[in-house]
C-alpha cells in the first residue's frame, strides 16, 4: 500500500496538471496561440535549464560506474532500435511512426528519475539516478531529433537524402536539450562553482518546465483525434510499462545490479513517457496527438505498473 501511494503522489499530481490544461481550454483561458508559445519556452528555454540543474552539480567523478552507465546506454540503443523496426508492422503513416517510436522508448527519467528515487533513498542515495540520466538521456534526445525529421513527411517529399542528413545533424547539434546536456556535463567535471545568485535563477526557470509543458500539451489536446490514434498508444504504453522492463530488468539483475540501480534502471525502462515527447514533437512540425495521447496514457497508468515493479523487485529481495 505504501509503495501504491508513493507511486500515486509522484505521478498523479503529472496527470491533474494535463487534465488542468485540458480545462482551460476548453473554457477559452488558454487558445493555441498561447498554447503554442508555452510550448516554444519549454522546449528552447525551461527544459534545458532543467536538464543542466540535474547534472551541473553532480559529482561524476566520485560516482562513476562504467558498467552501469554502459548497460543503461546500450539498453536504450536496442530499445530504440527494436522500437524503430517493429513501428513499421503497426503504424503505416510515416508521421505518426515517429511520434509512436518516440513515445515507446523515451522515459521521464529527468523529470521523474530524480525525485522517485531521492523519495526511497533520501540521503542514503549514492547517485545513480544522474549516472542513468548519463546514459539514457543524451541517446533520448539525440535519436528523437533523427527520428522525429525522417519521419516528417513533408520534409522527406521536399529534401534529397544528403540535405535530409545535413538538416538533422544541424538539428541534433542546435537541439536546445542536448545543449543543456553538454553544459550540465561539462560544468560538472570542471566543479565551475555556482553563486547563490544564479542557482535561484536557474531553479526558477527549470521549476516551469513540467508545470507549462503539463499544461500546454493538456490544452493542446484533442479528444476527437485522440481517439482515432487510440490502438499505437495503447500499443506503445504497453511496451514503455511492461516490455521494455519485462526484457531488460533480468538481464541488469543477472548482471549484479541491485538496490539503486535497479530502481534507476526500472525508471529508465518502465517509468511514463516525458512530456519532451510532446514538445520536441510539436516543434519539429509533427502533429503532437499520438505523442499526447502515449503521455496522457503512461502517466495515468504508471502510478500502478512502477508499484507493481517494485513490489516484484521486493518481494524477490532484489531491492
Amino acid at each position: 500500500m505504501n509503495n501504491l501511494v508513493f507511486s500515486l503522489n509522484a505521478t498523479f499530481p503529472v496527470f491533474l496538471l494535463m487534465i488542468f490544461g485540458f480545462i482551460l481550454n476548453k473554457i477559452g483561458f488558454i487558445d493555441e496561440k498561447t498554447a503554442s508559445w508555452m510550448n516554444k519556452f519549454v522546449f528552447k528555454i525551461a527544459l534545458p535549464v532543467l536538464v543542466f540543474e540535474d547534472l551541473a552539480d553532480q559529482d561524476f567523478r566520485g560516482t562513476w560506474n562504467g558498467k552501469f552507465v554502459l548497460f543503461c546506454f546500450l539498453a536504450t540503443i536496442i530499445s530504440i532500435g527494436v522500437i524503430s523496426l517493429f513501428s513499421v508492422l503497426c503504424v503505416k503513416d510515416k508521421g505518426k511512426r515517429g511520434e509512436f517510436i518516440q513515445g515507446a522508448y523515451r522515459s521521464s527519467a529527468a523529470l521523474l528519475g530524480l525525485a522517485f528515487i531521492h523519495n526511497i533513498y533520501g540521503d542514503a542515495s549514492t547517485g545513480m539516478g544522474p549516472l542513468m540520466i548519463l546514459g539514457s538521456v543524451p541517446l533520448y534526445n539525440i535519436f528523437a531529433v533523427i527520428i522525429l525529421i525522417f519521419t516528417a513527411e513533408k520534409e522527406s517529399e521536399n529534401n534529397g537524402r544528403s540535405e535530409l542528413i545535413k538538416k538533422t545533424a544541424v538539428g541534433i547539434a542546435k537541439n536546445p536539450i542536448i545543449i543543456g546536456i553538454i553544459i550540465g556535463l561539462i560544468w560538472s567535471l570542471l566543479r565551475i562553482p555556482r553563486p547563490t545568485l544564479f542557482v535561484n535563477f536557474t531553479d526558477n526557470i527549470a521549476r516551469l518546465a513540467t508545470p507549462l509543458g503539463l499544461i500546454s500539451m493538456g490544452a493542446s489536446f484533442e479528444v476527437k483525434k485522440a481517439l482515432n490514434e487510440i490502438k499505437p498508444a495503447l500499443i506503445a504504453t504497453f511496451i514503455k510499462l511492461f516490455v521494455l522492463v519485462g526484457i531488460f530488468m533480468p538481464i541488469a539483475v543477472n548482471m549484479g545490479f541491485k538496490g539503486e540501480q535497479i530502481v534507476a534502471i526500472l525508471i529508465m525502462l518502465g517509468s511514463s513517457t516525458t512530456v519532451s515527447c510532446y514538445i520536441m514533437a510539436k516543434n519539429m512540425g509533427h502533429e503532437g496527438v499520438l505523442s499526447s495521447s502515449i503521455v496522457m496514457m503512461t502517466t495515468f497508468a504508471c502510478s500502478f505498473t512502477l508499484t507493481f515493479w517494485l513490489f516484484i523487485l521486493r518481494s524477490l529481495g532484489i531491492i
